[in-house]
Order: C-alpha cells, then sequence, then structure tokens
C-alpha cells in the first residue's frame, strides 16, 4: 500500500510546473496560472496586478511571483530570490512589507526575543544559478524595519562565511 501511495504522491507533484515552464506573458491567464503551478502561497494586489507567489523552499531556492494584470492576463513571471533584490533592501530604510512584497512569503519565520527581533529566512543561491547555497536571513525590529540582513553559506565546504548588509 505504501508504494502506491508514494507513487500517487510523485504523480500529484508532478502535475505541478517548478517554473511556469509554458506560460506566456500577455496570452496566458490567472487560470492557466494556477492550472500549471498549482495554488499560490499567497497572493497580494499590488498596483492594478494580482501577484501569486510560488516559493519553491527550501531546496528549490527560488520564489517565482506570477504577475497578473488587471485584464486577467499574465504580465510576467519573475524569480524573486535573487542578488539584485536583496540588494534593494536596505537597513533601517526597507520595511517588513516591502520585504513580503519583494520576496514574498519566507521559509521560515521566528522571534529572537533577547534581540527583540523578528527573523524572516530563505533559501536561495548566491551569484546566479547554480551559485552558492545560502540562507538568507532578514532580522526587523518591531516597528517593521529592517535591522539586519544576513546571507549564510550553505555549500557543502568547511570555509562557511557570513555576509553583512
Amino acid at each position: 500500500m505504501r508504494p502506491l501511495l508514494l507513487l500517487v504522491a510523485i504523480l500529484v507533484a508532478g502535475c505541478a510546473s517548478f517554473d511556469g515552464r509554458g506560460l506566456a506573458p500577455g496570452q496566458s491567464t490567472s487560470g492557466d496560472v494556477e492550472r500549471v503551478m498549482g495554488a499560490p502561497a499567497e497572493r497580494r494586489q499590488v498596483g492594478g496586478e494580482t501577484w501569486l507567489y510560488y516559493p519553491r523552499q527550501p531546496f528549490g531556492r527560488k520564489t517565482f511571483v506570477a504577475r497578473v494584470g488587471a485584464d486577467g492576463r499574465l504580465v510576467a513571471l519573475e524569480q524573486r530570490l535573487t542578488d539584485e533584490n536583496i540588494a534593494k533592501i536596505v537597513p533601517n530604510t526597507t520595511r517588513a512589507e516591502q520585504v513580503r512584497e519583494l520576496l514574498g512569503p519566507p521559509w521560515a519565520a521566528g522571534h529572537y526575543a533577547n534581540l527583540d527581533r523578528n527573523v524572516w529566512t530563505w533559501h536561495m543561491r548566491h551569484f546566479g544559478d547554480p551559485g552558492i547555497p545560502v540562507q538568507l536571513n532578514v532580522q526587523m525590529s518591531p516597528d517593521g524595519v529592517v535591522r539586519e540582513v544576513y546571507i549564510l553559506d550553505e555549500s557543502d565546504t568547511d570555509n562557511r562565511s557570513l555576509a553583512f548588509f
């Protein structure tokens, strides 16, 4: 019975596209997006668009955002966990809501009571794909302002590094 359940789980997982392959901006509809990529983890209204978030965490190390226009058509499909987007997060300036909109839902969220910081964590690839597997930690104070951004090397090397922004 277990092998049958495992086979069914694999087949069901295989029905959803990891990266939205086959979707075409200007042609595909929001229904097409959900048929191809599955149900989004989160929906947000940004301007006149609806953004559908598809995190592929932790092992996929990507979060895709399908931006759908008011007409219901796909405007763009974007991979959000990039070095370029991380550079947009400015400590003591960027707010938590801006980070959430930029990167989508974190893989994990926690609170460091001793520091009085909320921390959101994503897994991504530094320097593109294949790049270096890293853990991105964004720490925010109670007022919702980003205070620290850390990138932790998760590669198999003994030379683990820590980058601060």
